[in-house]
């Protein structure tokens, strides 16, 4: 009877939002900042909110500064709900460090 249930059912798209690295100190996590704008309810002005999730970025790729996309999954740790889909734009800092390398 599950099966049936199943098969009848739309599969549910997960969650992406979009957001800059804040943080990648720790291992195989980064924080990511999404902000949104919200309208006020007795102003009627856009204002603009923020919010901070922990992502699970296996390779660690991301670095401070990238724009990101981001995917809800299942629960990864206490605080960790979300793992990096790609990295949209990667940040300057890259570039310069690199020119000091070479």
């Amino acid at each position: 009877m599950t099966q049936a249930i199943q098969a009848n059912e739309a599969p549910r798209r997960a969650r992406q939002l979009e957001g800059v690295v804040r943080s990648d100190k720790m291992t195989k996590t980064i924080v990511v900042e999404v902000e949104r704008q919200t309208l006020h309810p007795v102003f009627k002005k856009y204002v603009r909110q923020s919010k901070r999730y922990l992502v699970h970025d296996a390779e660690e790729k991301a670095k401070p500064g990238d724009i990101v996309r981001i995917e809800e999954v299942r629960p990864i740790s206490a605080r960790k709900r979300y793992r990096l889909l790609e990295i949209l734009t990667s940040s300057s800092r890259e570039v310069i460090e690199e020119e000091k390398v070479s």
